[in-house]
């Protein structure tokens, strides 16, 4: 007789489990490395229909992206030698490069919006959390329905009294406007996901911390924060990629200060239209910093295994 567990898979099911998490991994990047092959391409290269998988490399996209250029007569290029390895690509266009573009301002400002936004969330979303799960608030489930329901509407449903408001205020076109915006539409998913970790935390913690002389500021602060540390990860994962991506707000309520990478992006043009080599490059470098995150946080969103891990 040979043994068999029922809760131990077999090997054969480890295998088919492994092939088709490859699989689907692979298929999931496909658009990602089609991008990024895109970022290298020159313009006919990526609009050539079938499409070219293989093909002469170039970083003609990233100049267009970074730069800004200007169409010039023969007899001005011919006076004026290209002065590197930027100035040749361009000048087979009979361009030159007159400066900088706003790309790096606009992914700064990606940068600031993003992360203070989520900071934001994170903060007011924990002491929220913390209030709900611990004290005795009136009227709780109604506040908690409510909070979730601010989740629920679609951003064009308060586009235009959200605009008016701002203009009313001064906050159009202002890294301040576009941070509280976020922070009030990731607070509710913060509040719900902090608070689903920290009903997990047992209470006698902060009593044990309490009896021993510590605030109740300390005890939070001290035991109830380290023990959330996972949840507090995993929500402000979820918070970047919304504050990160989002573009309906962005295209709305900045036009130059404060516009994000997600608008301006699209707005790239080349010699007779969009320059896909640009866009795709421009898309390649916006997703390099959520990634880098998320890398940094993936062993809390594997939520499974410390999920429960501290019980009463």
């Amino acid at each position: 007789m040979s043994s068999f567990s029922v809760t131990e898979p077999s090997n054969r099911s480890k295998w088919i489990a492994g092939i088709l998490v490859i699989t689907y991994a692979l298929i999931t990047m496909i658009p990602l490395v089609w991008i990024l092959l895109t970022g290298f391409k020159s313009p006919s290269d990526a609009i050539s229909y079938p499409p070219k998988v293989v093909f002469d490399p170039t970083l003609e996209g990233y100049v267009n992206l970074f730069t800004t250029r200007t169409r010039q007569t023969q007899e001005f290029l011919e006076a004026n030698p290209p002065q590197n390895w930027a100035d040749e690509i361009v000048r087979q266009y009979d361009m030159v490069i007159v400066g900088p573009s706003k790309f790096g301002e606009r992914f700064m400002n990606s940068v600031i919006i993003g992360f203070g936004s989520t900071f934001l969330s994170i903060f007011l979303g924990t002491l929220a959390a913390y209030a709900f799960s611990r004290f005795k608030v009136p009227l709780k489930d109604d506040l908690l329905f409510f909070i979730l329901s601010t989740r629920m509407m679609p951003p064009v449903a308060v586009a235009i009294p959200i605009f008016l408001m701002f203009r009313n205020l001064g906050l159009s076109d202002t890294h301040l406007g576009m941070i509280l915006l976020y922070t009030g539409v990731n607070i509710s998913l913060a509040v719900w996901l902090l608070k689903g970790f920290i009903d997990e935390i047992p209470r006698e913690y902060e009593e044990a911390a309490l009896i021993d002389g510590y605030t109740r500021f300390q005890a939070f602060y001290k035991v109830v924060l380290p023990q959330a540390a996972t949840g507090i990860a995993s929500t402000a994962i979820f918070c970047l990629i919304f504050a990160w991506n989002e573009y309906a707000f962005a295209v709305l309520l900045t036009s130059a200060n404060a516009q994000t990478a997600p608008p301006f992006i699209p707005t790239i043009i080349g010699i007779g239209g969009l320059d896909w080599p640009a866009v795709a490059a421009g898309a390649t470098i916006f997703l390099i910093p959520v990634m880098i995150f998320t890398i940094l946080m993936r062993k809390h969103l594997l939520r499974g295994i410390t999920f429960g891990a501290v019980r009463k």
